[in-house]
């Protein structure tokens, strides 16, 4: 089983995240994985939860918020996970920058985290979407990614790939005992591993992969290759 943890908040913005985009990906990660996929909201994730579940492989879902509109304490549970579990982890977006928080605070010991913008944007450069974080430099579109070093996540890929990208912020720095595995001049650590465990973060989206650029569906490919070899 895909254990997909969904990032959105309760109420309505889950209910149309669910039918915009949660559904659609579920149904990718089955079609790729073989395994039924299972979509389950961030507070309800536990090790003890996965521990009932044959979870194969967990994939955590970007957001679109700001970490001062989170309740920390409904991350504990997932925090935990992080910190315990053997099973394949691969965060997009805003869960790659999750993963970097999970190894660098201890969530029981902080209230809020601030947001980390890319930078603002320069003199006569074109504000693309000023409805999203006006005034700051936005990442967004099929975008070009280098692969700075070998890793399974990217197994049959050249060395510049293509993938999916919308966001405003980043990962500012290496958690400790993470690896950097891609960048781009926009954003350093386009993809992160940690040393001895199968957790992977990746700035973009593979999940938002097209038929003309590919790339992103062959990361989800070896991504839960790897969790059919466990």
């Amino acid at each position: 089983m895909i254990l997909l943890v969904a990032m959105a908040q309760a109420g309505e913005h889950y209910l149309e995240r669910v039918a915009e985009s949660y559904f659609k990906y579920k149904l990718r990660f089955e079609q790729i994985s073989g395994e039924p996929c299972l979509i389950i909201r961030y507070p309800q994730v536990t090790p003890q939860l996965v521990s009932q579940y044959p979870v194969r492989a967990i994939f955590i879902s970007g957001f679109g918020y700001g970490w001062d509109e989170m309740d920390f304490t409904e991350l504990y549970g997932l925090y935990d996970v992080l910190h315990s579990t053997d099973v394949p982890v691969l965060g997009a977006c805003g869960g790659h920058q999750l993963i970097a928080h999970a190894f660098s605070e201890d969530f029981r010991q902080v209230e809020v985290l601030e947001d980390a913008p890319m930078r603002r944007l320069q003199p006569g450069e074109p504000d693309w979407d000023p409805q999203y974080h006006p005034g700051w430099f936005v990442e967004k579109g099929i975008q070009p990614v280098e692969i700075t070093g070998p890793d399974p996540l990217f197994a049959d890929l050249p060395e510049t790939i293509y993938v999916y990208q919308s966001h405003y912020c980043e990962v500012k720095q290496l958690p400790e005992d993470f690896v950097l595995l891609a960048s781009n001049d926009n954003c350093r650590i386009q993809a992160m591993r940690h040393a001895d465990r199968p957790i992977y973060g990746t700035q973009f989206h593979p999940e938002a992969y097209t038929d003309y650029y590919p790339h992103g569906q062959r990361v989800l490919e070896n991504f839960f290759a790897m969790a059919e070899g466990r």
